[in-house]
């Protein structure tokens, strides 16, 4: 499951941001923005902004981010619906089958076959509900989406605002330094999702939605010798010792699969809640994998054909 995952996923997440640059400079506009564009409401939406608008949309009933609701590319609208349906049918799933960013830090995770750092304490998968609570508060106090604005790593593969002050050259340096920090190097040296697991808000906001997603994943414990493959394994630090005794993940499971392909004993699954844990494994696997891939199909979009389309006018003709 994982390994047919983890290549449409990172595959891609590099497209989409391929795509999305050559759109930007296709519209003059390059990979940075400035206050012009702010002013004009052009910036595309990104879904990690959903974790700082709800209290402003409750409190002010107003949209704290200056994109379009309906139209132009990457609509707030088509967007927030995208993620609402992502969380009903797969929970945090979203997180590995839908998100265009995890892909990068996947693929960074996958780049030795062994980790250089093998103790990860799993207090860090705390660390972006800490985020969360800290951005969502800014961000209403101050009406604006402070996690956008100052430290998401991954304008570096999207678009930024333009460097015209002191100010703009700080937030520039933090953006590119957690990038590079922890989509980068930790994935490297871990082989965990670091950014998600530690600072990405929305990460921690859809692990509350696998509380109302139908899927999870459960530890038949009577297979399980406990052997701590799966622990090592779990790129969210969403499995410890005590998961062999309750035969549950942790809520912050982003159901990527890799704990099931790992178990040498096959005593991890995809369940459909409500069911006997140990029945129909092979109908639970296909609906929550086939409604994986719907999801990533449906993502992707056009990318992969428009990417494709992209490179291979470059090779031909010089230009995109």
């Amino acid at each position: 499951t994982d390994r047919y995952r983890a290549v449409g996923f990172i595959s891609y997440a590099v497209f989409l941001s391929f795509v999305f640059i050559l759109n930007m400079i296709e519209a003059d506009r390059g990979m940075s923005f400035d206050s012009a564009d702010v002013l004009q409401n052009q910036i595309p939406f990104c879904h990690l902004v959903i974790s700082m608008i709800l209290i402003p949309v409750a409190l002010t009933n107003s949209i704290i981010f200056p994109g379009q609701i309906i139209g132009g590319f990457a609509p707030i609208s088509m967007m927030i619906i995208l993620w609402l349906l992502a969380s009903v049918a797969l929970g945090k799933g979203f997180c590995s089958w839908g998100c265009f960013y995890g892909g990068w830090e996947d693929g960074f995770s996958r780049i030795f076959k062994k980790p250089r750092i093998k103790n990860v304490n799993i207090i860090f998968r705390w660390f972006s509900f800490a985020v969360l609570l800290l951005v969502a508060i800014s961000s209403a106090m101050l009406l604006s989406p402070t996690y956008c604005e100052w430290i998401c790593p991954f304008k570096t593969v999207t678009e930024f605002e333009a460097v015209t002050s002191v100010e703009t050259l700080i937030k520039t340096i933090i953006f590119l330094s957690l990038f590079a920090g922890l989509v980068v190097i930790l994935p490297i040296l871990t082989k965990k999702r670091m950014q998600c697991t530690t600072l990405c808000p929305l990460g921690a906001l859809n692990s509350f939605t696998n509380k109302i997603n139908a899927f999870d994943i459960r530890i038949d414990k009577e297979k399980c010798t406990e052997c701590g493959k799966c622990i090592r394994e779990c790129p969210t630090l969403s499995l410890d010792e005590s998961s062999y005794k309750t035969g549950r993940v942790h809520f912050t499971c982003c159901k990527c699969g890799k704990c099931i392909d790992v178990c040498p004993t096959h005593a991890i699954h995809y369940h459909v809640k409500g069911t006997p844990v140990n029945k129909a494994l092979t109908v639970s696997r296909n609906l929550f994998v086939f409604g994986g891939f719907l999801f990533l199909a449906v993502f992707s979009g056009g990318t992969f054909q428009w990417g494709i389309y992209k490179i291979i006018n470059l090779l031909t003709t010089g230009s995109y």
